[in-house]
């Protein structure tokens, strides 16, 4: 009964995430449909909760800083990195990290590559994320240069080791001049239906966990009442 109990609230658990999931999706659903925000708003409202999702629309302008490489990034198949650049949007306010793209790693690692960045002031719409961080490596590791090369996307420290106040929350522009590096989007990581069919394969071993056991006890009891008989 104790395994049986396990592998049914296994099943409840993917079930409650799966809930979850749908409600995460049902918010990204919104923030899409709302109006693009303004700098300032989004700093508002990271006060008060999740960003990703929502739209943003700024004029932004390069800083002196390095280009970032997040390290150990697959898109399609290829191993590689997301790169970033620093970008100023208001005088007095956090600067942006945007995200410039996808790019591949190449079989040697010592050789990091070369970015294009930009290099004037553009203006960039598209929609806002913030990585969930890793209890288990969240840690940015530097590799200090230029590019820099990083191990995971904690903002905080990043802003310590550039020098630099960073806003809470990265763009992926849908577009950037003479930029053509892939984009890739995941804000959820696991979707409601992966989870669900989890909770499928859970409720499926119990079952038949209940049937095995089930005959085993007929079997055994049969082999009782035999035994008694002779």
């Amino acid at each position: 009964m104790l395994v049986f109990t396990i592998l049914v609230k296994l099943g409840l658990w993917q079930l409650d995430r799966a809930a979850e999931k749908q409600a995460l999706q049902q918010a990204l659903t919104l923030k899409q449909a709302a109006a693009p925000l303004d700098y300032q708003s989004l700093l508002v409202l990271a006060k008060r909760g999740s960003l990703t999702g929502y739209r943003l629309e700024v004029q932004a302008t390069p800083v002196d800083a390095p280009i970032i490489l997040l390290d150990n990034q697959v898109y399609e198949g290829h191993v590689g990195y997301l790169a970033y650049q620093v970008m100023r949007v208001e005088a007095d306010a956090p600067l942006l990290m945007v995200e410039l793209g996808f790019v591949d790693s190449g079989l040697d690692r010592q050789k990091l590559p070369q970015i294009t960045r930009m290099t004037q002031t553009v203006t960039l719409s598209g929609r806002v994320y913030q990585r969930a961080s890793n209890p288990l490596s969240q840690h940015l590791l530097p590799e200090v240069g230029d590019p820099m090369r990083i191990q995971n996307l904690n903002l905080t420290e990043l802003s310590q080791q550039l020098g630099m106040p960073l806003a809470p929350a990265i763009l992926q522009p849908e577009a950037i001049p003479g930029g053509a590096l892939p984009h890739p989007w995941l804000p959820i990581p696991m979707s409601a239906q992966k989870h669900q069919g989890y909770a499928l394969q859970w409720f499926s071993m119990a079952t038949v966990f209940l049937m095995l056991m089930t005959y085993l006890l007929i079997f055994k009891r049969k082999n009782k009442e035999s035994s008694e008989n002779k």
